[in-house]
């Protein structure tokens, strides 16, 4: 639950600051482990390093979560969230046209992965092989997928193989990019011609264009 937490009492509207303490500290816990990723790497992230980072005693995590593969459920929640809430926003400038869409959507995911490497990571990859999203952590992705079906298939291209292969390609053109020139633009570069060959193969012209 986001924003305050509020208790009726009485026919009166008051705060749940306990509540609200802990939300704020849970958040304050995740972008700890966040900054840890980036800085040492996924798989480096410590129940004793974070509780540093926020100012407490590594048992004290504990009231708010479970265990280190707990840290990393809601980091994964987290991510796809703010993957979701980027790519709606990123809608505003999608365009009309069918194939410049597509590459429109390659591009914003692609530009989000390569940002963070580490949350790219936890997001895509099995970094952590023993580390198995929640279904409540994994609701984001399973959102954020169903909106991209649903745009591929206004352009055509929606089917079970046609998903496949495009998030396949992009995510490849994502681990090229991180694995051979990370902090450059060699497969960014070209990742438009990429998804024009995407295009070319389930017949996409570039006049088509979507309601």
């Amino acid at each position: 639950m986001t924003g305050a937490t509020l208790l009726i009492v009485l026919g009166k509207t008051t705060r749940d600051r306990k509540a609200e303490r802990r939300t704020a500290t849970r958040r304050e816990i995740i972008d700890a482990a966040w900054r840890l990723a980036r800085e040492k790497g996924l798989a480096q992230v410590t129940l004793r390093d974070v509780a540093e980072l926020v100012g407490m005693r590594a048992p004290s995590l504990y009231s708010h979560f479970a265990s280190k593969n707990a840290i990393y459920d809601a980091m994964f929640g987290d991510a796809w969230t703010r993957y979701h809430e980027h790519s709606q926003a990123a809608a505003a400038d999608e365009p009309d046209t069918s194939r410049a869409a597509m590459r429109f959507y390659a591009r914003v995911f692609f530009d989000f992965a390569v940002e963070f490497p580490a949350r790219h990571q936890l997001m895509n990859l099995r970094t952590l092989p023993d580390f198995t999203p929640s279904t409540e952590a994994y609701a984001p992705s399973v959102a954020v997928m169903e909106d991209f079906v649903a745009r591929m298939t206004r352009h055509g291209a929606g089917g079970p193989d046609e998903i496949a292969l495009f998030t396949g390609l992009v995510s490849g053109m994502v681990d090229a990019q991180l694995a051979n020139d990370p902090g450059g633009d060699r497969w960014s570069r070209l990742l438009d011609r990429a998804i024009d060959m995407f295009a070319d193969n389930v017949g996409i012209t570039d006049e088509e264009t979507r309601p």
